[in-house]
């Protein structure tokens, strides 16, 4: 790719193909009494995230050859390009392996594009669920649920009742989050799993979505831009520094704050 601008309206349709592809064989995969192993990292894999990988990797390749591609399992196996302020994908192929182990429908596939450290575009699937989130930054973003058209979504303003605080089941310190929350009141906390949070606060079902655990950027990525397209933000723990991407050679994220309407 030249250093011009894409056509990020092809490209985003293309994508919703990949990923649709790679669902259908997640879920084959689903249907089945898959085994999972452990990584070096002690985190599991299943059979589903290496062939949703294997899908999608050729797939953005021909789509944009000289663009690389950041995908988790060859991470793990220490297949990374080089990355920094040009275009690049991160892919994670299953995101919530633990929610696809316990079989509770709540994982996805997410691909996202990046460009100067920001995504670009991005694409999260929750197949078990039959629902897709995507979004172009600076444009929109969208949900379609099983055969219905595809509706806008976008994140809801400050509700006088309170925040509804999207989190995960498994990660979190109720010490930082009580900290965090000091002097806002707490109306709900709706649990999810996966990148699916960052999907609640861009539909306006939630209004923050506070991340003090372990991520790896291809956690965010797709997620951060459906939400960024809906009107939303990520940013540091702060409050105030905004999110990027290509930070460390592991990939790792630092704790942050994924942002509704709320100022």
């Amino acid at each position: 790719m030249t250093a011009s601008q894409p056509n990020i309206h092809m490209i985003m349709n293309r994508i919703l193909e990949i990923i649709e592809e790679a669902g259908e064989t997640v879920m084959e995969i689903y249907r089945t009494d898959f085994e999972a192993r452990t990584k070096s990292d002690s985190s599991p894999v299943t059979e589903a995230d290496l062939a949703a990988e294997a899908i999608i990797t050729p797939a953005l390749e021909a789509l944009l050859p000289n663009v690389p591609v950041v995908a988790e399992e060859a991470a793990a196996e220490g297949r990374i390009p080089e990355v920094s302020d040009g275009y690049f994908w991160l892919v994670d192929p299953v995101d919530g392996t633990k929610e696809f182990l316990n079989r509770n429908d709540e994982f996805t596939v997410n691909i996202a594009l990046l460009h100067n450290r920001q995504p670009v575009l991005g694409a999260v699937l929750a197949p078990a669920l039959d629902t897709l989130y995507w979004g172009i930054v600076d444009e929109k973003a969208w949900k379609r649920t099983g055969q219905n058209p595809p509706e806008e979504i976008s994140v809801r303003s400050e509700q006088p009742e309170g925040i509804t605080l999207a989190a995960s089941r498994r990660h979190g310190d109720p010490a930082l989050l009580e900290k965090f929350l000091a002097g806002r009141p707490l109306k709900e906390v709706r649990n999810a799993g996966s990148s699916l949070k960052f999907c609640l606060v861009a539909c306006g079902e939630a209004d923050l979505y506070p991340r003090f655990g372990p991520t790896c950027e291809w956690d965010t990525a797709a997620g951060h831009a459906v939400l960024q397209a809906a009107g939303g933000r990520i940013t540091l723990e702060d409050g105030k520094t905004p999110f990027t991407y290509a930070k460390r050679k592991d990939f790792l994220n630092p704790h942050f704050i994924a942002w509704g309407g709320i100022k």
